[in-house]
């Protein structure tokens, strides 16, 4: 899963064409927010996701981190704030929690916390942005339930 979210946060899309800087923290929410998303599917076809897959995901990125040069006091601390921001996006990422189930609207908010790029209206790629993770999610809501995740490198947009 690590693979595949790391894969779907490297697409040149996201740099070249809505003009977000290629940074580790840029990854690291591109693939909370793909994650949150893939989560999302899960609760929404009633599937329960696999303990293993999450804690999987924490480690590679904490074994990044180190290989990153990061001491322990360093990543203990990083790995805290990371966890804290994957339950911001999963607690907020959809606009209207209200609205029928098999509507998804992204929320602006949430979106310009992490990518402040977004919010400026000169530039303009808010929309692109926000149509992109939309289809991701009716993407992955079609996708086989016992081969969600691994398919989910298959999405074009």
């Amino acid at each position: 899963m690590y693979i595949t979210l790391l894969n779907l946060s490297r697409n040149v899309y996201f740099y070249k064409n809505i003009g977000l800087e290629d940074s580790f923290e840029t990854r690291i929410y591109l693939m909370f927010l793909h994650f949150a998303i893939i989560l999302r599917v899960h609760k929404n076809k009633k599937l329960i996701f696999n303990q293993y897959s999450y804690d999987s995901l924490f480690h590679n990125i904490e074994n990044n981190l180190r290989e990153l040069g990061f001491g322990d006091v360093s990543v203990n601390k990083k790995m805290k704030d990371l966890n804290k921001i994957l339950y911001d996006m999963l607690l907020k990422l959809k606009n209207n929690e209200n609205s029928d189930n098999n509507v998804f609207e992204i929320n602006k908010r949430l979106i310009v916390k992490y990518f402040k790029i977004l919010n400026d209206k000169k530039i303009g790629k808010y929309e692109e942005f926000s149509e992109y993770f939309v289809k991701f999610y009716y993407f992955c809501f079609e996708l086989p339930d016992d081969n969600m995740i691994k398919n989910t490198i298959n999405f074009k947009f």
